[in-house]
């Protein structure tokens, strides 16, 4: 008897490796995957913009925008970047706009040196302010703002010239298993379906593009609430863990994942935490990780 609804994921013929370099942008849920990335030491970087939700502020994170450009305001003692997360603002505006250059150049070279770009949309439905969808609206008067739900072909013509401009390189969409319940249920449904919808245009229209099921994993093979956290909205670690599985079985091969498997037990080991660090056996283990970091620089330079 099947007790679950299995996701038929078929293996990508484009295969990831440690050879390559990736590039994760959109919602916390690439952040979750950024971190899994990070345990097994992987070349990557994430979300160089902070935390980006819509298919048009994440689209526009890679345009380039000259500073004194930059859309920013000032509200409740801090400048706020309307293209960046809460988290670059500042009371200093020189300070923002120093984060700012200091994000972008970190994309623009993640992006020139990328093979692999996974994206992560998480809604449809955007916030516009004089006329531009901005990436966060900072706490600022819902009246500064026009709330509405992009359409499948807006996404499409946005990211279609993106790709096609970068044809050298593996797209991986995927949309964002967590949901936006303060927008409705029904509403959620709606916007999830506008970004899977665009997706499958995306896909079809170019043969560096896939799509990875990360959402319906989430809905239909993990629909029970035990695979929530307490907010009952984004996955558990597990369900993260679980996710991040099925997607290195499509996307990693038999030897990429045998790697996996050694520097993992090493990323492990290094946060192992010693009781007691000045015993003589704390300090010979921190001598044999030391080693092992030299062993396996010769094979993976980036390792730190």
């Amino acid at each position: 008897m099947e007790f679950l609804t299995k996701v038929n994921i078929q293996p990508s013929v484009k295969k990831i490796g440690y050879q390559d370099k990736i590039l994760l942008l959109g919602s916390c849920f690439a952040d979750n995957v950024g971190e899994k990335f990070g345990e097994y030491y992987f070349q990557t970087t994430v979300n160089p913009f902070g935390t980006l939700y819509n298919p048009a502020s994440i689209a526009n994170s890679l345009l380039p925008i000259e500073s004194d450009h930059l859309p920013i305001t000032y509200h409740n003692g801090l400048w706020h970047s309307m293209m960046h997360h809460g988290s670059f603002s500042h009371p200093d505006k020189n300070e923002l706009l120093r984060r700012y250059e200091q994000s972008q150049v970190v994309l623009r070279n993640a992006l020139q040196e990328a093979s692999v770009i996974i994206v992560t949309l998480g809604t449809s439905w955007v916030y516009e302010m004089n006329g531009m969808v901005v990436a966060n609206c900072h706490k600022l008067p819902a009246v500064n703002f026009i709330r509405r739900r992009l359409t499948v072909e807006e996404i499409v013509q946005t990211w279609q010239p993106i790709i096609e401009q970068m044809p050298h390189k593996h797209w991986i969409f995927t949309v964002s298993p967590i949901r936006h319940i303060k927008d409705g249920l029904h509403e959620n449904q709606i916007s999830k379906a506008i970004l899977l919808q665009a997706i499958d245009c995306l896909v079809s229209n170019s043969a560096v593009v896939s799509y990875f099921p990360s959402y319906e994993l989430m809905l239909d093979e993990l629909r029970d609430y035990r695979f929530y956290a307490e907010d009952m909205v984004h996955p558990s670690q597990v369900a993260v863990d679980y996710i991040w599985e099925r997607f290195v079985e499509a996307y990693m091969t038999v030897d990429t994942q045998n790697e996996m498997r050694v520097l993992h037990q090493f990323w492990r080991d290094r946060h192992h935490r010693f009781l007691h660090p000045d015993t003589a056996e704390a300090i010979a283990f921190a001598q044999r990780i030391e080693n092992r970091l030299q062993s396996l620089k010769k094979q993976y330079p980036w390792l730190e």
